[in-house]
């Protein structure tokens, strides 16, 4: 192989360089090691229900807190910019807000996926290749590796925490917040879908089915198109499906 098993991958495969991306497009069913520490390559795994166990109380709690704030009645949307023209947003609009930060996380997953998991580093760049393979490459590389199928509670803390600020930033607090609460529940979602699409049988015809179908035909087949994990939305706005495979002609 191009690279040593023995040893910790990360820092081996910036030096592929032009061979990088076929070599990781090329599955293995073997466990992959990518820091010699053993208390950061910690930080790399974890095990599939850590995600609602420690996501969910949160998203309960500010969805809980943010109704409350909204019901209280002062909450008004644009008042940044006018005062007489602002928008009164009650508890009645909770709901609506919430949904919407489920949408907005359906098109983050996909702009995700698309376009920093599966951009195509310089062959000549050492620290865009590894980057890209603690991203994402190294689960294209072992697809099976359950230990590193959902996103590890402490680097997903890092970029929750980047869109909280973000949201908090461009709306008001309890505005920002719900939508926050909604996005975080689609991304709890997606990456429960996600584990089960790998390992999960689901009843042939269903939801589920075809979409884990889609996503065995990302991984193995069509990896440059079909990034919706959770939905295919984006992936027919976007025009980026997967091609159909011809049906063989009845004799």
């Amino acid at each position: 192989d191009l690279v040593d098993w023995r040893k910790p991958l990360l820092w081996q495969v910036g030096h592929l360089g032009e061979k990088y991306d076929e070599w990781v497009h090329q599955p293995v069913t073997r466990p992959i090691r990518l820091f010699q520490s053993d208390f950061i390559e910690s930080l790399t795994k974890t095990v599939w229900y850590s995600v609602p166990i420690i996501w969910m109380p949160l998203i309960l709690y500010l969805s809980w807190s943010y109704y409350r704030t909204l019901a209280q009645g002062n909450i008004r949307l644009f008042t940044s910019f006018t005062t007489e023209h602002s928008v009164a947003m009650p508890e009645s609009v909770f709901p609506g807000l919430f949904v919407l930060g489920i949408f907005l996380w359906s098109l983050v997953e996909y702009l995700l996926h698309r376009f920093l998991f599966h951009m195509k580093p310089p062959s000549n760049s050492y620290y865009l290749i590894t980057l890209h393979f603690v991203l994402h490459g190294q689960h294209h590389k072992a697809p099976f590796d359950e230990s590193r199928l959902v996103f590890p509670p402490v680097p997903a803390s890092l970029v929750i925490a980047t869109f909280y600020v973000v949201l908090q930033l461009l709306l008001p607090e309890a505005v920002g917040g719900t939508v926050f609460a909604g996005g975080l529940l689609g991304y709890v979602l997606y990456d429960m879908t996600h584990y089960y699409l790998h390992f999960g049988s689901p009843r042939k015809g269903s939801y589920l089915y075809n979409m884990k179908a889609h996503h065995v035909k990302h991984h193995f087949a069509h990896q440059k198109s079909g990034f919706g994990i959770s939905t295919k939305l984006w992936d027919y706005f976007f025009h980026t499906l997967m091609p159909e495979e011809p049906h063989p002609k009845m004799q």
